[in-house]
């Protein structure tokens, strides 16, 4: 069996959160993680925009970064960007291999009672490709939470949390506060951690988290003069911290939502330059404006139309999603949507509905999608004056929506987006 196959068997285990096995796992392969210096990011939605922004404005300051993401749009190899760009699949693919002739060994001893999760695998074969490649810096974003998450196992330079909303309660807990006591579970004594917007009982648990920790916490707003202007649903901010004054400068990714991502990226920056790395302001300002997150907010051009695609996956990022239709005038537009079943699919819902013309529901392959059927029934309870269709195939959705209209939208899940957006491109479509 391919190291490949291997890694992909170990998605049917889920989701395992805790830590002894990562640790048995980077201590048997040397603390691939200790051979560079690590910025780990946490939060509900926003640490992938995050992680773009850093990562750019490392690279523009000359560093070359290793950054780790999930999940993956399409191919697993994403997951692994080095100098901004994935990994080779042969390197991967040797890393991998690599990794199980290890697993087997420490089954073999003792030291590993049980198998690796897939996320705690590509969470160690990611800090060996990184050691592999030499990187100057690594851009670690949690999986899921941060106290018991795989990455956690990592010492980092400077830490976040960008924001603390509802999503995978099951395994953070049911209340903001006990969802922002996980996720601040990334803290590290003497490690400065910038928190972005949060409710005031998720800031008191991340507060207590940090104090108890000894991590010096630090609110991306404060004493920050912030000047926030839109266009087209695209921000533009001034911003004036406590360290300098950036000029006035357009955001590269769309959406009111990432004046927020961008101040905790800056800050995240600033407190970079206090750990040892050297950017500069220019270099900061850079990242915020050439960072790329594709199928957040995307919009690609197909034939003579125009779809917007969105990984909108919690009801905070439906609420963004909505939020940029309306601000950029394109709302309401014929709106595809396929949704997991268990995600707070109403709550989604109350937000995008509002800006749909129309709904297909389509659905994923995934054992986790809602059938498509079952979706627009919630649909149609939710708002029954809505035209609402069911069209399971993906691809064939987005055909009958751009029939209508000269844009649409799809979104839902990551699991749809990715693999549609791939096909769509190797079809001819482009990032507008």
């Amino acid at each position: 069996m391919s190291a490949i196959t291997r890694l992909t068997a170990l998605e049917q285990f889920g989701i395992k959160l805790g830590l002894d096995n990562i640790r048995a796992l980077v201590a048997a392969m040397g603390h691939p993680e200790r051979a560079w210096p690590a910025i780990h990011i946490a939060g509900t939605n926003g640490k992938g925009s995050v992680t773009a922004m850093v990562d750019a404005a490392l690279r523009r300051a000359g560093y070359r970064t290793g950054r780790y993401t999930s999940p993956h749009l399409d191919r697993l190899e994403e997951r692994f960007e080095i100098d901004g760009a994935p990994v080779g699949t042969a390197a991967f693919e040797a890393a991998a291999a690599d990794f199980f002739d290890l697993v087997d060994r420490l089954r073999r001893d003792g030291t590993l009672p049980v198998l690796p999760t897939f996320f705690e695998a590509t969470t160690a074969i990611a800090f060996e490709l990184f050691r592999r490649a030499r990187v100057d810096v690594g851009i670690i974003e949690v999986g899921l939470g941060g106290r018991f998450d795989a990455t956690n196992a990592l010492a980092p330079r400077v830490t976040a949390i960008t924001s603390i909303d509802f999503d995978h309660e099951r395994h953070l807990g049911r209340t903001l506060a006990e969802i922002g006591a996980e996720k601040a579970g990334i803290a590290k004594a003497g490690i400065p951690m910038i928190v972005g917007p949060v409710s005031d009982e998720a800031h008191a648990a991340i507060a207590a988290a940090c104090a108890a920790a000894g991590a010096p916490l630090i609110d991306a707003a404060h004493g920050v003069d912030l000047d926030v202007s839109m266009d087209n649903g695209v921000a533009s901010i001034q911003a004036t911290t406590p360290m300098r004054s950036y000029p006035r400068l357009r955001l590269a990714l769309r959406g009111r939502h990432q004046v927020a991502n961008a101040l905790v990226a800056l800050r995240l920056l600033e407190a970079c330059e206090g750990a040892g790395l050297v950017l500069g302001g220019e270099a900061i300002a850079a990242g915020l404006r050439d960072a790329r997150w594709p199928a957040r907010l995307e919009w690609l051009r197909v034939d003579t139309h125009r779809l917007l695609i969105d990984a909108a996956h919690n009801p905070a990022g439906a609420q963004a999603l909505a939020e940029y239709l309306q601000a950029s005038g394109e709302a309401p537009l014929p709106m595809v949507l396929g949704i997991m079943e268990d995600k707070d699919v109403t709550g989604m819902l109350r937000a995008l509905l509002p800006v749909a013309r129309s709904v297909i529901a389509t659905q994923t392959e995934s054992a986790r999608a809602m059938p498509a059927t079952a979706l627009a029934e919630v649909i149609a309870g939710i708002d029954p004056q809505l035209p609402v269709h069911v069209e399971p195939r993906p691809d064939e959705a987005i055909r009958q929506a751009l029939a209508t209209a000269p844009a649409a939208v799809v979104a839902g899940s990551i699991y749809l987006i990715g693999p549609l957006r791939a096909r769509l491109i190797a079809s001819g479509a482009r990032p507008e």
